[in-house]
């Protein structure tokens, strides 16, 4: 309920700029374009951890990105999940294109339950399924498939080093039973989170969905996307479409 009560309430009350504080607007045009993918890009934290998939991002994250994010995620300011999930299509977009064959199956990095419980939300999922809506307004076959989960407690990332995350998490995610009904041979899998900075939990995410065989068919590329990522981790070599 608290979800459904922030969501009408950021719907019909004046709210300002979660990204810069501009008065009785969500987004100002600035912020929006902050996270227009016009920088969209490949990623790599470095040193990338075993197992990293290709990771592509859409923003970097400082200034208004890393603001709005944080208002999604630990303000509850959910209305926020469409501009984010544009920015996250366009990097979903970055790795497959807008066209191709098969479907493609956005696989969010799931949060612990007590998280989603302490927020009112997932807000990876959220924003996989504004994605999801934008790419299949431009023509790309997408969907959410929350195929992973958490099978033991781990620690809270905030404050931990890259090799702490990777212990912390190792082993940590499964696929779900009844996985394989969900991706079909030739989906093209794209695990999908917020934010990447050492990128130990996509790589955790991309060794479960491996260890699963879900990675299948001729040609098959495990790839991930972001909305966001820090700017020392950008590979400049090319720019997605437009979504």
């Amino acid at each position: 309920m608290r979800g459904w009560w922030q969501e009408l309430a950021g719907l019909v009350l004046p709210v300002d700029c979660a990204g810069c504080g501009a008065v009785r607007v969500p987004v100002c045009a600035e912020c929006r374009d902050a996270l227009s993918g016009a920088g969209e890009g490949p990623v790599r934290p470095s040193p990338p951890p075993a197992g990293l998939p290709v990771v592509r991002a859409a923003a970097v994250y400082e200034g208004a990105v890393r603001s709005l994010l944080l208002a999604h995620k630990e303000r509850g300011a959910l209305p926020l999940a469409g501009v984010l999930g544009a920015a996250l299509a366009t990097a979903v977009a970055g790795g497959c294109g807008r066209g191709g064959a098969g479907e493609v199956a956005l696989v969010p990095v799931p949060s612990a339950r007590r998280q989603v419980r302490a927020r009112g939300h997932d807000p990876a999922r959220r924003i996989a399924l504004a994605a999801a809506g934008r790419l299949r307004r431009v023509g790309v076959r997408a969907r959410v498939a929350p195929v992973l989960g958490l099978r033991r407690a781990v620690a809270d990332q905030a404050g931990l080093g890259a090799r702490q995350r990777r212990e912390n998490l190792a082993g940590a995610l499964a696929v779900r039973r009844g996985a394989r009904g969900l991706l079909p041979d030739g989906t093209r899998i794209v695990l999908v989170d917020d934010l990447v900075t050492t990128g130990a939990t996509l790589a955790e995410a991309a060794r479960a969905v491996r260890a699963a065989g879900l990675v299948t068919g001729p040609g098959a590329v495990l790839r991930a996307a972001v909305v966001a990522a820090p700017a020392d981790s950008f590979r400049r070599i090319g720019r997605a479409p437009r979504v």
